[in-house]
């Protein structure tokens, strides 16, 4: 098995990458970011206090997460909804953040994404994937790009998508979601000495693409 792990921060393009790299080789892609994303629609919904660990440790079992393709599209599945649809939003991606420093959380996850890793070739984008989920992955990317240009992506993303927003708060929101990633006391976000850094500031998603396609050909 081929196991690719990418990290880096909030808007980097991670989520985008790593689908556009897995459907060309036709490997699994296991967006964790959408697992955490779950989990915080599901305390959100449940009206759990976001800064209360006790809580969050108390209810996380109630959540049962699960990946499914269907038609060929990745599903994220809470507790037997598809909830695609539900956890892209700036609200759900901030309770995400939260909820992912409390340990019993990651401990869930990490069952779940190792054993999906085990029995695929996987494409695994996240915070954690090189330096926790997956040590010894086969190759480690560190996708990064500056809190200006993460901060333009988003800002376009949500108007596109018809949802009022506004360019100072999200680069606001970026910075704070930064420190608490990299911060933060369980597997925080960091660049592994082994993992190759990509700055895709100034360079397109087919460029980004190019390259990480060019290194795992490399590795097979």
């Amino acid at each position: 098995m081929i196991n690719v792990a990418i990290d880096g921060p909030a808007g980097a393009g991670k989520s985008t990458i790593a689908k556009r790299v897995a459907k060309d080789l036709d490997y699994i892609y296991v967006d964790t970011g959408a697992m955490f994303r779950a989990l915080g629609l599901f305390m959100t919904r449940k009206g759990i206090d976001l800064n209360d660990v006790a809580a969050i440790a108390a209810n996380v079992d109630d959540a049962e997460i699960d990946i499914q393709y269907i038609e060929g599209v990745q599903c994220v599945i809470l507790n037997g909804e598809n909830v695609n649809d539900s956890i892209r939003t700036d609200e759900i991606s901030d309770a995400a953040s939260k909820v992912a420093v409390v340990p019993e959380v990651r401990k869930k996850m990490l069952i779940l994404q190792r054993g999906i890793a085990s029995r695929h070739d996987v494409i695994m984008d996240g915070r954690d994937i090189g330096s926790a989920v997956l040590p010894d992955a086969d190759l480690k990317i560190y996708l990064t790009a500056s809190v200006d240009v993460r901060a333009e992506r988003r800002y376009k993303e949500n108007i596109s998508n018809g949802m009022n927003s506004d360019l100072d708060e999200i680069k606001r929101e970026i910075r704070e979601r930064d420190e608490r990633d990299m911060n933060r006391k369980e597997a925080p976000l960091v660049k592994v000495d082994d993992a190759v850094e990509i700055d895709s500031s100034y360079m397109t998603i087919e460029e980004v693409v190019e390259k990480i396609e060019g290194m795992i050909r490399d590795i097979r």
